[in-house]
């Protein structure tokens, strides 16, 4: 079954603050993350428990909170961007905590993904994104970051290969058209 997302306003003559847009983009992104985490399993490569199938979701979401800024760039003014991703990155914590202590138990789930996060930040930063989408070594630092989640068992050794190749393209494609359409 194909995953809908809803990407535009049900009331598109409200203005939306760029808070708002984040947190629908922070939603719109751990769907996203948690359809290519199910997709994994569906091409059988195999998770060793919810933990790790939680942080494949992360690894994905992290991907898509650099996309989402490196699409702003050229629309908004540095103070602007700033307050979108920052505002996706909150709310993507949250995702991250609820659904992490729904499926695992109590804990602290948000810190470990901040940290994640500000580490990826950094090597992501090393990327490009152009009008055709995320270069291949963008790409294959999330094939590469979800290969280390996964190990390389026979049965996960090539996961790389599908992320780099279906799923990360996939993901970016979905992302970038919801982007646009929350802006519009």
């Amino acid at each position: 079954m194909a995953l809908r997302i809803k990407s535009h306003w049900q009331n598109e003559d409200i203005d939306r603050s760029l808070a708002e847009i984040g947190g629908a983009l922070a939603f719109i992104a751990f769907r996203i993350g948690t359809d290519k985490a199910i997709t994994l399993h569906c091409e059988r490569f195999v998770y060793r428990d919810d933990a790790q199938r939680m942080l494949v979701i992360q690894e994905y979401l992290v991907f898509l909170i650099q996309i989402a800024d490196r699409l702003a760039h050229g629309r908004l003014s540095d103070d602007e961007r700033r307050e979108l991703i920052t505002a996706m990155a909150r709310k993507g914590v949250e995702h991250v905590q609820d659904n992490s202590q729904d499926l695992l138990g109590p804990g602290d789930y948000g810190s470990p993904f901040i940290e994640r996060l500000n580490e990826r930040s950094g090597e992501y930063a090393e990327f490009n994104l152009d009008d055709e989408g995320p270069s291949y070594s963008f790409l294959r630092h999330l094939g590469f970051e979800i290969q280390q989640l996964m190990g390389e068992q026979d049965e996960n050794r090539w996961v790389i290969d599908q992320v780099m190749d279906k799923d990360g393209w996939d993901a970016y494609k979905r992302f970038a058209k919801a982007f646009r359409d929350l802006f519009e």
